[in-house]
C-alpha cells in the first residue's frame, strides 16, 4: 500500500473512504429541467473512475419552491429526481466513489422573478447585495413548512442511493438564521445564538429521523463570517460545538467568510493572484478543537498543498474542486506517480464567474470539462500516423500540438517570436496573472515529451509550410490590437497591448478606452494607475469589463480604487485630434445626440484584435478542403470531410484568434474538437 498520505483511506461512520482526496458540493449548472441527467452524470462519473473517493454533486440542491434556482440547481423538492439521482450515485458507486449532495433553502440569496415567483423568505427584510431580493420575514408557518422540506429532500437522497448528505450553512438560510447581521427576529429564533441555532438544529433533528442513523449526514458552515456585526471566530467554534452536541452530525465542511457581496465571495473562493488555501489552518483549528471529521475547500490547487493538509492533520479530507475541473484525471496520475503530467488549475476561475452570469462551468483550459459526452479527457491514438503542421504557439496552437501528438501525429510548429504563449505570456506579464502562464508551460512539457518539433523565431511562410510535405495544417496564427475603430484620430491612439507589453510608457492623463469588455484594458489601466497617472476607463456599454465577470473583477477594483481613476459607462470614443501636446477625445454616446471634449496626452484603445489570416489565405487554394469547417462533424465529433478539391495537397484550418477575436477556452476548444479526429 501506498504511503502517501493522500491515497490512505479514511473511515467516516460507517462508510470507508479509498483515499482522502474530494470533490466539494459545487453546482456545475448543468442540469436539465432541474434534473441531473446525462450531462451533469457524467461529469461526476469521469471523475469517480479516476480515482477520487468522495464527490459531492449540487452547489445547493434546492428543497423548496421558494428557493427557486440561479444557478441552474437540481431541484431536489420534485420526486422526479429521484431516478436521476440513482443513474449518478450508481455510476459512481461502479467506480468506488462515494457520493453525496448538498442540499439548501437560499433563502434571499436568490430573487422572487425566478421559478414560481414566490417571495424569497430570510430572518430579516434586509436584501442580499449579490441577488437584490428584499425577502419576506420568514414566518411560524414558513419555518414549519421548510424544515418538512428539507425532510423530504433528504430522503428524495436517500432512495436515489446517496451515502450521504450535506446541509449547507454559508451565505443560505441556515446561517442567515445564525448571522446578528441576517436575523432580526424576535422570540424562539432571533436573540441569542441559541435562538438562532433552533431552525438549523430543528432541521438536522427532522432529516436524521427521516434517514435514520445509517445515512451520513455532515454540514458545510461559516466558522467566520469576518464581517461586521457578523459571526465571529469565538461564535463559530460555539456553533461547531453546539452542531457536535446533537450526536447527529458526522461531519463539519469549513468555510471562513461571506458571500453576499462579489468582494466576500472572492474572499471565501480566491481566484488567480490571492493566496492559496487561505482558510486552511482556521479550518484546521476547527477540527483540532471540536474533534468532529473536518472537511475543507479554498483554493487548494495543488498536490503539495493538499498533502501538506493531510499529513499535518489539519484535515480529514481535503476538498480539491477547481483542480478536479481542470484534470479529472488527477488522483489516478498522483496513484500512478505521474504528478508531474496533472494539468494544472491556474485560478482563472472562468468556472464559476461562468455560473454567476448564469452559464455553465467550463473550464479556461481544460475544454473536456462539462463536455465529456463528447469530448474525451484522454486522447485516443489515431489509426493512421500523419504528419501535422501547426503555425502559432498560442494557447490554440500549443493545444494543437498537444492534441495531435496524443494521436501519434509526427507535429511541427512554426512560432515567429522566440517564446510560446501568445496572448498568454502577454496577459502574465501582470503579476496577478501570472498563473496563466501554466496553461502554455503544462502543453509545452506535453508536447516535449511527444517530440514534437517547433521551430521558433520563424516567421512561417507559404512555402516553409508546404516543404514539410504535410497531411494537415493548422493555422493558429492569433490576431493583433484592433484600433482602428475611431472615425478621426486613429493615428494618435495606441492598443492596451502596447502598455502591458512595456512598449508604449504610460501617459500623465489617460484615457482607457474599452470597447472589448476583456482583461486587457484594466490590466493596461492598472499599469498606467500604479505609475501615478489619471485614468479614465470609458466604456460605451451600460457595464465596464463584462467579459471578466463578477469574481475575477474584484481583484481589480482593489487595486484602482484607491488611485486617480474614473470609470465612465455608456459614453463612446468618436474620435481623436491633436490639441497642442494634449490629445482631444471626441466623445459621444448611443443613447442621444450629445457630445463633449475631454483633454488628454495619451488614448488606449481596447476594441478585441484583427485575425492574422494572410498565411491561411495563401494555401486556403492549394488544401484538399479549401478551407472548410463543417460545422455538423465539428459539433458532433465527426471526422472533417475533405472533398471539396480532390486536387488539394492537405487538409487546412484556422483555430482561434486567427479566425476571429475570442477567448482562451475558445481557443482551446476550436483545437481540441477539431485535432481529435485527425
Amino acid at each position: 500500500m501506498s504511503k502517501d498520505p493522500l491515497l490512505q483511506p479514511y473511515q467516516l461512520k460507517h462508510l470507508t473512504l479509498k483515499n482522502r482526496i474530494m470533490i466539494t458540493s459545487h453546482e456545475p449548472a448543468y442540469p436539465e429541467d432541474g434534473m441531473p441527467k446525462d450531462r451533469y452524470r457524467a461529469y461526476h462519473e469521469v471523475r469517480a473512475k479516476a480515482g477520487v473517493a468522495l464527490t459531492m454533486t449540487a452547489g445547493s440542491a434546492a428543497v423548496s419552491r421558494n428557493s427557486p434556482p440561479v444557478f441552474n440547481n437540481i431541484l431536489a423538492y420534485k420526486d422526479e429526481v429521484v431516478p436521476w439521482i440513482k443513474r449518478l450515485t450508481d455510476a459512481c458507486h461502479d467506480n468506488g466513489c462515494a457520493v453525496m449532495i448538498q442540499l439548501t433553502h437560499l433563502g434571499r440569496r436568490t430573487h422572487w422573478n425566478k421559478g414560481d415567483w414566490l417571495p424569497a423568505v430570510s430572518s430579516s427584510h434586509e436584501r442580499e447585495a449579490a441577488h437584490r431580493a428584499f425577502p419576506k420575514q420568514v414566518e411560524d408557518w414558513d419555518i414549519a413548512r421548510i424544515i418538512e422540506d428539507y425532510a423530504d429532500a433528504a430522503e428524495r437522497m436517500k432512495a436515489g442511493g446517496m451515502d450521504g448528505i450535506e446541509l449547507q450553512a454559508y451565505g443560505h438560510l441556515m446561517d442567515q438564521f445564525w448571522s446578528p447581521v441576517t436575523n432580526t427576529l424576535d422570540g424562539p429564533y432571533g436573540g441569542s445564538l441559541e435562538n438562532r441555532m433552533r431552525f438549523s438544529l430543528e432541521v438536522i433533528e427532522a432529516v436524521r429521523k427521516r434517514v435514520g442513523d445509517d445515512f451520513i449526514l455532515g454540514i458545510r458552515f461559516t466558522a467566520d463570517e469576518d464581517l461586521e456585526g457578523g459571526i465571529t471566530p469565538d461564535e463559530g467554534l460555539q456553533i461547531a460545538q453546539r452542531l457536535k452536541d446533537t450526536g447527529q452530525i458526522d461531519f463539519l465542511n469549513v468555510i471562513r467568510g461571506h458571500i453576499d457581496t462579489d468582494p466576500g465571495l472572492t474572499d471565501v473562493i480566491p481566484v488567480q493572484g490571492m493566496r492559496n488555501a487561505p482558510h486552511l489552518d482556521f479550518a484546521g483549528r476547527i477540527k483540532k478543537e471540536i474533534g468532529l471529521p473536518t472537511f475543507h475547500a479554498a483554493k487548494i490547487p495543488d498536490v503539495a498543498t493538499a498533502r501538506h493538509a493531510i499529513a499535518e492533520g489539519l484535515l480529514d479530507m481535503v476538498g480539491m474542486t477547481r483542480a478536479h475541473m481542470a484534470d479529472p484525471m488527477l488522483v489516478k496520475k498522483i496513484a500512478e506517480k505521474r504528478e508531474d503530467d496533472i494539468r494544472p488549475c491556474v485560478g482563472a476561475t472562468y468556472c464559476l464567474d461562468r455560473i454567476y452570469q448564469a452559464g455553465d462551468a467550463l473550464c479556461i483550459h481544460n475544454a473536456a470539462t462539462g463536455r465529456e459526452l463528447t469530448m474525451p479527457h484522454e486522447i485516443p491514438p489515431a489509426e493512421q500516423k500523419k504528419k501535422v503542421v501547426i503555425v502559432g504557439a498560442g494557447p490554440a496552437g500549443m493545444e494543437a500540438a498537444r492534441v495531435a501528438a496524443e494521436r501519434g501525429h509526427d507535429v511541427t510548429v512554426f512560432e515567429a517570436a522566440p517564446d510560446a504563449g501568445g496572448q498568454i505570456r502577454l496577459t502574465a506579464q501582470s503579476e496577478r496573472r501570472r498563473e496563466m502562464i501554466s496553461i502554455i508551460k503544462w502543453r509545452m512539457d506535453q508536447c516535449v515529451a511527444r517530440n514534437v518539433r517547433f521551430l521558433f523565431n520563424t516567421f512561417a511562410e507559404a512555402d516553409d509550410v508546404t516543404a514539410e510535405s504535410p497531411d494537415t495544417v493548422i493555422i493558429a496564427t492569433g490576431g493583433l490590437p484592433h484600433t482602428d475603430v475611431l472615425e478621426d484620430g486613429n493615428d494618435l491612439v495606441v492598443s492596451s497591448w502596447d502598455i502591458i507589453a512595456g512598449d508604449v510608457k504610460p501617459g500623465k492623463r489617460v484615457l482607457v478606452y474599452d470597447d472589448a469588455g476583456d482583461h486587457a484594458a484594466l490590466q493596461a489601466a492598472e499599469i498606467i494607475a500604479k505609475s501615478g497617472a489619471h485614468v479614465e476607463i470609458m466604456t460605451p456599454d451600460r457595464s465596464f469589463a463584462p467579459d471578466v465577470m463578477a469574481m475575477n473583477l474584484v481583484p481589480y477594483m482593489r487595486s484602482l480604487q484607491d488611485k486617480d481613476v474614473r470609470f465612465t459607462v455608456t459614453y463612446r470614443l468618436k474620435a481623436a485630434k491633436r490639441s497642442g501636446n494634449m490629445i482631444t477625445a471626441v466623445v459621444g454616446t448611443d443613447y442621444s445626440s450629445h457630445t463633449e471634449e475631454r483633454d488628454f496626452d495619451q488614448i488606449i484603445v481596447n476594441h478585441g484584435t484583427i485575425p492574422m489570416d494572410e498565411l491561411y489565405l495563401e494555401l486556403k487554394p492549394g488544401s484538399k478542403n479549401l478551407g472548410a469547417v463543417n460545422q455538423e462533424a465539428l459539433i458532433f465529433g465527426r471526422p472533417q470531410p475533405l472533398d471539396a478539391n480532390p486536387g488539394g495537397a492537405f487538409a487546412l484550418y484556422r483555430i482561434g484568434d486567427a479566425v476571429s477575436a475570442r477567448n482562451t477556452h475558445a481557443a482551446i476548444y476550436d483545437a481540441l474538437r477539431l485535432v481529435k479526429d485527425i
